[in-house]
């Protein structure tokens, strides 16, 4: 409530002199005047757009949003306030530099009110990194994202030509740069060839040609090495240079690039990224190649340097072969010699060789011997005695355990016949079954009077009816039975 009350105040403090709401503060005051909301809403923007067309403020992003219309959107803060801010596709095409949370920034644009939400934001035209320049931070963005993809790399960078026979220039045509590339050549290395691609060095569209002309240098296979440069200038003259798309050509280039943009102390995105980095056009040009004059200097002095080696091994050669011709004989002298020696070996040899001959007759009659020790008839013989020997022995002792086993089984059959339940019944006694059950009767108290008994004796069997028990305190029992059918 309060917020509205301070808004129709700001419209009426603002509009007195002008009086676009074609209404005074006694007619607001005074009059119950109600307004829809829209109505409201865009009087006060028309209020705000009127009032602060051009305004100036310094904050820091938060909140950036970069949705798919290419529009920006952001906060700016600082200590006491936030502000809402929108920078539409049309002026955010012209950023030099990727816009990140946390940057300080100060931005040009106008007041306005968005409709829908009730709420005042910047419309951003313009907008600088507070402390450094647009150019600057965006040389910065790019120089650190090249790097962390390994455009700057020392493995990527190819060595340069040591004598080339073409070289390529890229730069303007007009410029002072192609002069004096050309003056150095000429001067350093008259025979050299130079093929010039001349491009814009400056202003729009200038990176788009330096990197078509890289790409079609390579295309052409016409040159073994590229220079690639300006003269000095302001950093926003350098700014073709570093721009994202003469990077990536030179980094994709097959031909090794010198970088020579601007003067010493300038660097660029393009040197950080070439084979080799010139601090002039005119270093470029001497880097190309060495003088012809220096050239035919360090001919001259390899050949004095290679004469005077021959030279000294010619004449170390001489004194070897002199002393070799010192050092050689008579060859009579030598023949005599080696005759000599000759004749010695061949005495050497025949008393090794009888030695040898009787060395290996003596091994030779100790394996005879031993031979007829070891004879294999003799000792079929041996063996063939022992074996009876052992058969004997061992029919002997079979005989012998046959026989011990004989008279053991005997009393074992013996000791049975005495513990057999045969001769029990043969002295007898009998054994009572139960017929229904199968089972040994061993106590009377078992039965039942009419119970059918099968009786076995020492001789047959006979089957029974139990007609009367009679079972005692002692284990004795005493009971009649009727003799059945057997």
């Amino acid at each position: 409530m309060g917020t509205g009350l301070f808004c129709v105040q700001l419209i009426i403090l603002l509009t007195l002199d002008r009086v676009p709401l074609k209404c005074c503060r006694m007619d607001i005051f005074s009059e119950k005047i109600i307004l829809t909301v829209s109505r409201l809403t865009a009087l006060l923007r028309g209020t705000l757009e009127e009032n602060f067309q051009q305004v100036w403020v310094e904050g820091e992003v938060s909140n950036l949003s970069h949705p798919s219309s290419g529009h920006i959107y952001f906060t700016l803060k600082d200590a006491g306030a936030q502000l809402r801010c929108v920078m539409f596709k049309g002026a955010a095409k012209n950023l030099k530099f990727r816009l990140t949370d946390g940057m300080g920034m100060i931005t040009r644009g106008h007041i306005s009110l968005y409709d829908q939400r009730g709420e005042y934001q910047l419309i951003c035209e313009y907008l600088e990194p507070a402390g450094v320049g647009a150019l600057q931070m965006a040389f910065i963005q790019l120089k650190d994202k090249l790097a962390r993809e390994g455009l700057f790399a020392d493995t990527h960078k190819r060595a340069m030509p040591r004598f080339p026979r073409r070289v390529g220039v890229i730069t303007s045509p007009t410029g002072a740069a192609i002069h004096d590339i050309l003056n150095i050549l000429k001067r350093r290395f008259a025979s050299l060839e130079i093929l010039i691609y001349p491009v814009r060095v400056q202003g729009e569209g200038a990176s788009q040609e330096i990197a078509r002309a890289i790409d079609d240098m390579n295309e052409l296979k016409e040159v073994e090495v590229l220079i690639v440069g300006r003269g000095g200038g302001s950093l926003e003259d350098l700014c073709p240079f570093n721009e994202e798309t003469v990077a990536r050509a030179v980094y994709r280039s097959r031909i090794p690039i010198i970088s020579a943009v601007g003067h010493e102390t300038d660097w660029s995105i393009c040197d950080f990224t070439a084979d080799m980095r010139a601090p002039t056009p005119s270093a470029a040009a001497e880097m190309v190649i060495a003088s012809s004059d220096e050239l035919r200097g360090q001919v001259a002095s390899l050949i004095h340097r290679m004469r005077m080696g021959m030279e000294n091994r010619l004449a170390a050669l001489y004194g070897r072969l002199e002393a070799l011709f010192r050092s050689l004989h008579d060859p009579r002298t030598t023949l005599e010699h080696l005759a000599q020696r000759m004749d010695d070996l061949i005495g050497r040899l025949d008393i090794a060789l009888l030695s040898s001959v009787r060395r290996r007759r003596e091994c030779f009659n100790r394996f005879h011997r031993a031979m007829l020790y070891l004879n294999p008839a003799d000792r079929i013989e041996n063996l063939s005695q022992r074996t009876c020997l052992l058969s004997v022995k061992i029919e002997r002792l079979l005989m012998q355990r046959i026989d011990g086993l004989k008279q053991e089984f005997s009393d074992n059959a013996a000791r049975l016949e005495v513990l057999s339940p045969l001769k029990t019944l043969a002295r007898g006694y009998a054994i009572a079954t139960c017929i229904d059950s199968g089972k040994v009767i061993t106590d009377a108290g078992k039965l039942t009077a009419g119970e059918q008994l099968s009786i076995k004796l020492w001789r047959g069997a006979a089957r029974c009816r139990v007609e009367k028990l009679d079972i005692p305190d002692s284990p004795s029992i005493n009971f009649k039975i009727s003799l059945a059918d057997k």
